[in-house]
């Protein structure tokens, strides 16, 4: 009793009561539904009564077996994949060239080019989403721009499986590349530029600042900004729900909405949505890990 009375002090007293309002609201909107939705994925629960229902009965890993024969699943899981590098190797890099030619004032009106290109990422997803679906479509001004240089041209981007989810992926790259350049010019104007003009008088070119200097110090920056395009990318739903709701023929389903139409449309499966969900989370949580893992062994550290 004395052990625990001289641990418990009034410093250890307040730092719990500070924690506990986090933890509790963490295990309640995160921790607990993702141990629910794994325990129910195992189950052959198919609507009503959840606790206390006698039919409900454990299945095991029936639902994922189901879900990787799915050939809609791995339509969705490529479709995923695809935006996953467009927003690894393309709004990242984008943003950080956007931002490094900013900071560096190589262009004029650097503050209106700012806002021109964050833009985007502060107008609704859904009325992006609409309005490229517009511009896009078969009588919409892509349409008329095409044909001003190949007259008779077809649109056919709506019809095509295989071209459909262009136009999803441009849109992507356009709306959030904003968002990667405020963070890479954030922590641009981090750094020491007394370091960037000691090697300039050295004799170091523009090349040489950038990676000798600016990449290595926002080593840390370029991994966050992985894990949230990482993130933002597996949990992709309203812009491609607005601009194809998975059309044609769900070859633009992503893993997102595929779980939606598996839980809400047609003849709910509610385990098997909860599987998809469960697969989300530790897809993620992998793709997560070998970043840090990648940058860890060949990254630089921020200073």
């Amino acid at each position: 009793m004395k052990r625990f009375l001289a641990w418990w002090t009034e410093e250890r007293r307040a730092y719990l009561l500070l924690v506990l309002p986090g933890v509790l609201v963490y295990w309640a909107v995160m921790a607990f539904p993702t141990i629910f939705s794994l325990g129910l994925s195992m189950t052959n629960y198919n609507g009503g009564v959840i606790f206390g229902n006698p039919n409900i009965q454990f299945v095991g890993l029936r639902h994922y077996l189901r879900m990787f024969n799915d050939r809609y699943f791995w339509i969705s899981l490529k479709n995923n994949g695809l935006i996953m590098a467009v927003s690894v190797f393309g709004q990242i890099p984008l943003g950080f060239l956007f931002a490094y030619v900013i900071h560096r004032k190589l262009i004029k009106f650097g503050d209106f080019f700012q806002t021109i290109i964050y833009l985007p990422c502060v107008i609704s997803t859904i009325v992006v989403g609409r309005l490229w679906q517009s511009f896009f479509s078969p009588y919409g001004p892509f349409t008329k721009f095409m044909q001003r240089f190949q007259p008779g041209w077809e649109n056919e981007l709506a019809y095509d499986p295989q071209k459909a989810i262009l136009p999803v992926l441009f849109v992507i790259l356009w709306m959030y590349t904003g968002q990667y350049m405020i963070i890479f010019l954030a922590n641009l104007q981090k750094i020491d530029p007394s370091l960037i003009e000691a090697a300039r008088i050295d004799g170091a070119s523009e090349w040489q600042v950038l990676t000798r200097i600016m990449l290595p110090a926002l080593s840390g920056v370029i991994v966050t900004a992985c894990i949230l395009a990482i993130s933002g990318s597996l949990k992709s739903f309203d812009l491609v729900y607005a601009m194809t709701a998975g059309n044609p023929a769900r070859r633009t389903s992503v893993l997102a909405l595929y779980m939606y139409d598996t839980a809400f449309k047609h003849s709910p499966n509610y385990p098997l949505a909860n599987s998809i969900s469960v697969f989300m989370v530790l897809l993620s949580f992998i793709l997560i890990v070998l970043v840090r893992i990648t940058e860890a062994r060949f990254g630089g550290r921020e200073e």
